[in-house]
Formats: C-alpha cells, sequence, structure tokens
C-alpha cells in the first residue's frame, strides 16, 4: 500500500518527492514551515538570576 500525499491527500508519493505527489506539494509543505504554520506551541519560562548561575 502507497502513503497518499499529506498535502493534497489524492494522490500516491512519487519517489522523487517523497512524501509528497508532485513539486507543488512539496513547496506548499515548504511554504507552510516559512511562514510558521507548523509551528510548536511553547510556554515561556521566567528564571531569576539564582538559576542562571548568576550571584
Amino acid at each position: 500500500m502507497m502513503a497518499k500525499c499529506p498535502i493534497c491527500r489524492r494522490n500516491e508519493a512519487e519517489a522523487q518527492y517523497k512524501p509528497f505527489c508532485s513539486r507543488r506539494c512539496a513547496d506548499v509543505d515548504l511554504q507552510r514551515w516559512f511562514s510558521g504554520s507548523y509551528a510548536i506551541p511553547a510556554e515561556e519560562v521566567e528564571y531569576d538570576e539564582k538559576d542562571r548561575g548568576i550571584e
């Protein structure tokens, strides 16, 4: 069983663009990375002077 393209989910992945089906879908994925759409949410952690090794 061949995997479907994670972007369009219509076509099977092509070896040249794996895991995508085409250059277009690979470029769509790259643009999502550049724009920050795939950012992982994180919490800001506050450190005091003692935690940084500054006394």
